[in-house]
């Protein structure tokens, strides 16, 4: 089976779609498919193309038996309206032009960068070969949320966009049971929608000691860490984690709070921390994809944040799943379909996001002096086993053959 895959993120990207796609494409790639990759330059979030690689007109490589061919896009910082749908619609431009060159049996569009889906949609029209369309995220219902846009009439656009593409996908591959019941509401029969969660490779996130050096570097000793580690954007409300660390200064001197990552809300947090004087919180850089097991070993607590809003009670971050294979309790400010997974599987503790008492009621029952973490490290170890990506990767697989 041929598969043709496109995808605005790709390794040696480590954000979440990145992830999600390599690791469901490698498993097939195993299973005897034969992948082809179309993305861009990598280059998230900074906007700057990573060492190695150049913006071309057209590239190819291979990784992990993946063909992955690199198209030309306007590349832009994960900032800024205007440059962000530019960069969307040249990579989703470039990628229909490339794949119209590929041969293949299935299309595969992945969201939640619109355009790329979009693409997808139209390569299928055009070779006349049926298309698969995977929903991330409910676009532009999320970027309405985090107040990115506000002209309703080119809302009203996108929002029919999405609904001609649901129609014409001949499969729908959502990440959350939320998702589906969202997509069937706008009258898109159930038995087209399927549902396949994000999850983590047990064999490559594993726990393991803190690494000393990072001890050391971050001056970490006699300290419990909590870690967010991922993009600092503006759905992430991670200006309210600066409200409760700055709270819990003199309070707590035994807790460190440390973001990994960049992002478009960085320089702003940075900022924020330096007049504020919030000098529990240390910001660390995006690492090499290498490097982020060890950070994920280094915290006590990982942090999982996002802002208020009832759109984001039908997501599922896949940061979730990588926190339960290293054994690190969950600190959730997430209500919805997530925050019932972490207290079923009592993998960690929940509170109502933006609210600074829930927080810290929350944080107390984590790292109270008679906490026992052992029952929280358990759920995590039941919660990865459950979500393991290989599983769900072939399961998917058996799904396509049958589109």
């Amino acid at each position: 089976m041929k598969i043709l895959f496109l995808t605005d993120n790709f390794p040696p990207e480590i954000n979440a779609p990145a992830n999600r796609t390599y690791e469901h494409c490698r498993e097939w790639v195993k299973k005897g498919a034969e992948v082809t990759i179309i993305t861009c330059a990598p280059n998230f979030p900074k906007g700057a193309v990573f060492e190695g690689y150049k913006n071309r007109l057209y590239q190819k490589e291979e990784i992990d038996g993946i063909q992955v061919i690199r198209v030309w896009s306007y590349i832009s910082a994960n900032s800024g309206t205007i440059r962000r749908i530019l960069d969307y619609l040249s990579f989703g431009f470039s990628a229909f032009w490339a794949g119209l060159f590929q041969k293949t049996d299935l299309i595969i569009g992945t969201s939640p960068q619109f355009f790329t889906a979009v693409a997808a949609w139209q390569l299928s029209f055009f070779k006349g070969k049926k298309w698969v369309m995977e929903v991330r995220d409910l676009w532009p219902e999320s970027i309405i949320a985090v107040g990115a846009m506000s002209n309703r009439a080119v809302i009203a656009v996108l929002e029919w966009m999405e609904l001609r593409m649901y129609r014409s996908a001949d499969k729908l591959v959502v990440v959350t049971d939320t998702f589906k019941e969202k997509i069937k509401a706008k009258g898109i029969p159930a038995k087209k929608i399927k549902v396949y969660k994000n999850g983590v490779i047990l064999d490559k996130y594993r726990p393991a000691a803190k690494n000393p050096d990072l001890v050391k570097q971050y001056n970490l000793e006699g300290k419990r860490v909590i870690s967010y580690i991922g993009t600092h954007g503006m759905a992430h409300g991670l200006s309210f984690i600066l409200d409760c660390a700055n709270t819990l200064q003199l309070k707590r001197p035994d807790l460190v709070f440390m973001f990994v990552g960049d992002g478009a809300q960085k320089n702003e947090l940075m900022e924020k921390a330096g007049k504020e004087s919030i000098t529990n919180v240390i910001f660390v850089d995006s690492v090499p994809k290498e490097e982020v097991l060890d950070y994920l070993n280094l915290m006590d607590i990982a942090l999982v944040n996002l802002k208020k809003s009832d759109t984001f009670k039908t997501v599922i971050p896949s940061k979730i799943f990588e926190a339960a294979a290293v054994e690190k309790p969950i600190l959730l400010g997430l209500e919805g379909e997530t925050k019932g997974m972490i207290e079923a599987y009592h993998a960690g503790e929940v509170f109502e996001p933006e609210n600074q008492d829930s927080f810290m009621e929350a944080l107390e029952r984590l790292c109270g002096v008679t906490c026992d973490l052992e029952p929280y490290i358990e759920g995590c170890r039941k919660l990865a086993w459950d979500f393991q990506r290989k599983k769900i990767a072939a399961s998917l697989l058996d799904e396509l053959k049958l589109v």
